[in-house]
């Protein structure tokens, strides 16, 4: 299912929890790993780069590329030694547009991240708000994006349950590939929710229950229509749908669930039209930064 991963790494202790589950996810599907570490760029395209794991200036020639190598080796040792195809791979540049670069000349099938600033002690700030690497690699990667901020039992990543989130969207259409096909080749639960936004508006009318309750028995005719049509002979499905905040109902639904991973669009259907210029969609920020398991973030289809 994954042919080539891309795990990106700062080789600092908060990947780790991004760095297990890369590993894994490699080993079950006997994929190509690349381990990739971006230095940093020259201030004036010239002399020494920014070290985005120390800070440091340093000149970026084969001895300082050498000595990473061998640190990240060091770094991951014990899993290395459970793999069979792996690559480390360095570059000097801007971190999201190596990453990116990379990505589409080796046709990688999900990247793996977690929380990206080079600060140690800066580690609890992707609690309110994820690091600018990840915003802008999930906001232009042609593949999925698989964001992980917390531990993962391995047990996890059979990915039993799996949670997509839609809002209907063209991105959204993208992501349901994406989660129909995981859950067709894996033999998980696919849950295809919806969360009804009736969160307090200046200035907007006030929906009553019964009108809440027409909304989501629409929707849940709407989800058959666009997604379950597709989904030919796969019957491991249920359709879900709840009124509320749309990334705490989310959230409460998967942790109901106990949800292996959630799968959402990368940004709202009120930026289909540019999904370059898209930024990462609130509700998918706030899910991946509350979210006990890993959660897949989908610009578009591959083939785009």
């Amino acid at each position: 299912m994954f042919k080539n991963i891309l795990f990106a790494t700062t080789s600092s202790a908060l990947c780790n929890d991004a760095s297990d589950v890369a590993f894994e996810i490699a080993r079950k599907h006997n994929s190509n790993l690349y381990i990739f570490y971006v230095f940093g760029f020259p201030s004036r395209g010239f002399g020494p780069v920014t070290d985005f794991k120390t800070g440091e200036a340093k000149y970026c020639d084969q001895a300082h590329v050498d000595k990473v190598k061998e640190e990240i080796k060091k770094t991951y040792a014990d899993k290395l030694t459970k793999l069979g195809d792996y690559v480390i791979e360095t570059r000097a540049g801007v971190p999201h547009t190596e990453i990116l670069r990379f990505a589409r000349k080796k046709d990688i099938d999900l990247i793996i991240m977690g929380p990206h600033t080079r600060d140690e002690k800066e580690g609890l700030k992707y609690k309110s708000t994820l690091g600018s690497t990840m915003q802008d690699v999930a906001q232009k990667a042609r593949c999925p994006v698989m964001i992980v901020t917390r531990p993962v039992p391995k047990e996890k990543l059979e990915f039993s349950n799996i949670v997509f989130g839609t809002d209907f969207s063209k991105a959204s259409d993208a992501a349901f590939l994406f989660a129909y096909n995981v859950a067709k080749t894996s033999g998980s639960n696919l849950y295809l929710f919806h969360a009804l936004d009736v969160s307090p508006r200046a200035g907007s009318a006030i929906r009553s229950q019964n009108e809440i309750e027409k909304n989501l028995g629409e929707v849940k005719e709407k989800i058959k229509d666009v997604y379950v049509n597709r989904m030919e002979d796969f019957d491991n499905y249920q359709i879900e749908t709840l009124e509320g905040i749309p990334y705490m109902e989310i959230i409460k639904f998967a942790r109901g669930k106990d949800a292996d991973l959630i799968i959402m669009a990368h940004h709202s259907k009120e930026t289909d039209q540019d999904q370059e210029k898209a930024l990462l969609g609130s509700t998918l920020e706030q899910v991946v930064i509350r979210s006990s398991c890993p959660v897949v973030s989908i610009n578009r289809h591959k083939k785009e």
